[in-house]
């Protein structure tokens, strides 16, 4: 699969290896983006958008007044002094014009940050062509479906409504999100996914969702409708990936209230500096006191705070996840256990068969040739690799004529071939094999039992699949003549990403529908912390809330009906695209590739993304503390002469003073939209290494910034004339 390049692209050519060729980079941040974003930036200067971000909120209204005050200056005989000093003309309106840039600024961020999801958006409503739907009249189940089936009308996809059976045919658009009910056909989702291969979808199993918008390219299916119009899964998606529907998550909600509290502390305090100044005979200026109180306020992160949210969401676009909220993003950071399925997911999933074990007495070849009869009618890949694997040790039997195969089921757990002599033949798991035989009278004498159930518990226990032998001869009884040996291939590399998940405080767990012994063998040869063998839908769900009532955050991925409980329980619950509906409708977030791994890179993006908030309201609070010893001493030195010791920056004047440090307050906003759009780098490690990294980088980074930027400003600023 390919699990990096970004979803949404153009549909690909045929022929297209999406799996080898590279995935489209783009820049986080660039001049087209930002030119792009202007008018949205523009249009979110209504303060009735404002308003959800107190701080920018703040800012605007100190804007407005500042501006009122420049208009009204004229008038009043100028500007006035501030602080026993002089302000030089222009002061106010160049304070009132950088105040609006810190606003028009914060919608920058936002902005861009929406347009890229608005962007990838314009390309799923290609999807959303109107077309022509063939409406069963009178669908019955009980019935033959290709005969019910027959009988349609032609409706515009438009008006189909929810439980509507339409059919589908080769070439044909699915007119809307549903379920195969009958049949099976290959489907081109290069529209939705951006990978061209395509995927078979069939009735029956938990392959059966089918997405409106996808093509069907050969044979015919019967699907039945499973959303309204206007509420599919493209249609969720554009809004999801626009941003429009975005809600703030809980973390951004109590970080606003946290920027929120802060700013009325700052009011508080800039507000009581006026009556001191007034009593030392020197008075500030408002357009003044509004300067410094911007600069205090963390404007900076409360600019970048739902930025950091959308691209978030947008770097699991980028890896083809759509997440249905920016809660389960968060959550995805905060998670502490890991549910991984071993097939497809730790393992390759395809099973093959390596080496034929035939009890003492038994030839090789005829355990092959027995293995090969009763595999001829399981379609399996491990079926299929019993007949390749026989078939390089020279012995490839074909069916005897009269013969009748006994394909696999559910509940015999074998499949086989009975001759037309009378002799069966049956290959399936020890403890079926067994049963069957002493169902059918003829129990496995002592001798020979231990030695299979040896050679089974072996073959188990080095993290392999053993399948037994046996043949039932009506003349001369029946005997077990061996077992199969399925192997399971570890996929390379996951041992060292678990260690990287151990080193960040999570844990693995794999859950396999195998036998404990083989699930010990494989969770060892992994690297994972623990597994659940022989799991039940019911087990599942009994793991989580257990996990959920230690305190731990859980994540799974899954796909089938019987994984939906699990995933609607689940904190994090990625549901596979090539699922059923309802496993999509019951996680929080859907991997369009399908590929169960991709769940290790949503944690590693969930952290990444409280990582950079973390990062950058770090440096924003430390940005606050440089920028006070910049102002503060710079302002009142002529009526306190003692805060000439806290004047570190030897700034020029008072004026020159604010007005650079209002204009590094704007540009710091501009210079930081990269790294809160591309996301603070992550390596694996723990809280504390974290903490104490964003401390040293960011905290004494956001120290050192302002005064180094206030300082080169007002070397500039110091040669305008007046400062």
């Amino acid at each position: 699969m390919n699990t990096s390049s970004p979803v949404l692209d153009r549909p690909q050519p045929a022929g297209h290896d999406a799996a080898s060729s590279p995935a489209p980079t783009r820049r986080a941040f660039g001049w087209t983006q930002l030119v792009g974003a202007l008018p949205g930036a523009l249009r979110k200067l209504n303060p009735a958008e404002l308003w959800r971000s107190p701080v920018m909120f703040l800012v605007w209204v100190g804007a407005a007044l500042t501006t009122a005050i420049a208009i009204a200056e004229p008038f009043l005989g100028g500007p006035q002094n501030s602080g026993g000093t002089p302000v030089p003309a222009g002061f106010t309106w160049g304070i009132a014009v950088w105040l609006w840039l810190t606003v028009l600024f914060a919608n920058l961020a936002e902005s861009v940050a929406e347009g890229r999801g608005k962007a990838q958006a314009q390309a799923l409503r290609t999807t959303r062509t109107a077309t022509v739907a063939h409406r069963v009249r009178a669908y019955d189940a009980a019935t033959d479906a290709a005969a019910t089936a027959a009988a349609t009308d032609d409706v515009a996809s438009s008006e189909l409504a929810l439980d509507d059976v339409v059919v589908v045919s080769a070439g044909e658009l699915i007119p809307g999100d549903g379920d195969v009910i009958w049949g099976i056909a290959t489907v081109d989702e290069s529209a939705i996914t951006g990978e061209s291969a395509p995927v078979v979808r069939e009735s029956g199993g938990d392959r059966s969702a089918v997405t409106g918008g996808t093509r069907v390219l050969s044979d015919r299916i019967v699907v039945r409708i499973t959303s309204q119009p206007g509420q599919t899964f493209v249609d969720r998606m554009i809004a999801l990936v626009e941003g429009a529907n975005r809600q703030r998550t809980p973390n951004e909600i109590a970080l606003g209230i946290l920027l929120a509290s802060l700013s009325i502390v700052f009011v508080i305090v800039v507000l009581t500096l006026n009556p001191i100044a007034s009593y030392a005979a020197s008075p500030v200026s408002i357009p003044v006191l509004v300067a410094l109180l911007v600069c205090l306020i963390p404007t900076t992160i409360g600019a970048l705070l739902s930025a950091i949210g959308i691209a978030g969401m947008d770097r699991l676009v980028q890896h083809n996840v759509l997440a249905m909220s920016g809660r389960a993003v968060e959550a995805a950071g905060d998670v502490t256990t890991l549910l991984l399925d071993k097939t497809g997911t730790i393992t390759y999933g395809n099973r093959r068969a390596s080496a034929f074990v035939a009890l003492t007495g038994v030839d090789g070849d005829e355990l092959a040739r027995a293995a090969v009869l009763s595999s001829l009618a399981d379609p399996t890949p491990e079926g299929v690799s019993i007949v390749e694997l026989a078939a390089t040790q020279g012995v490839a039997p074909a069916a005897p004529e009269g013969s009748t195969p006994v394909p696999f089921t559910a509940q015999t757990r074998m499949s086989g071939l009975d001759l037309a002599d009378g002799t069966q033949v049956r290959k399936g798991a020890a403890s079926a094999v067994l049963a069957w035989l002493e169902a059918e009278g003829q129990p496995v004498a002592p001798q020979p039992r231990a030695e299979l159930l040896q050679f089974t518990d072996a073959i188990a226990q080095s993290g392999g699949t053993p399948l037994v032998v046996a043949t039932l001869d009506p003349r001369t009884g029946g005997v077990p003549l061996g077992a199969v040996h399925l192997k399971d291939v570890v996929k390379e590399g996951l041992a060292e990403r678990f260690t990287q998940l151990r080193a960040m405080g999570i844990r693995t767990v794999m859950i396999t529908g195998d036998n404990p012994l083989t699930a010990r063998a494989i969770a060892a040869e992994a690297g994972v912390d623990d597994f659940l063998a022989e799991a039940t839908p019911e087990d599942k769900l009994a793991l989580i809330q257990r996990e959920q009532a230690g305190g731990a955050l859980v994540a799974m991925t899954g796909d089938g009906t019987n994984d939906a409980p699990a995933l609607a329980q689940a904190d994090v619950g990625v549901a596979m695209n090539t699922g059923t509906s309802a496993a999509k409708e019951a996680g929080n977030m859907v991997d369009l590739d399908s590929d169960p791994t991709k769940l290790i890179d949503i944690v590693r993006i969930g952290k990444q993304l409280l990582i950079t908030r973390g990062a950058l309201t770090t440096f924003s609070l430390a940005n606050d503390i440089a920028k006070y010893f910049a102002i503060i001493p710079a302002m009142f030195m002529g009526v306190f002469p003692g805060l000439a010791a806290l004047n570190l920056m030897q700034l020029h004047s008072p004026a020159s003073a604010v007005t650079s440090a209002i204009i590094f307050n704007a540009i710091i906003i501009i210079v930081l939209i990269p790294l809160a759009l591309k996301g603070v780098a992550y390596r694996p490690a723990s809280a504390s290494q974290i903490l104490g990294r964003n401390l040293l980088i960011y905290g004494l980074g956001g120290v050192i910034a302002p005064f180094v930027g206030i300082k080169l400003i007002d070397l500039v600023v110091s040669l305008l004339p007046g400062f």
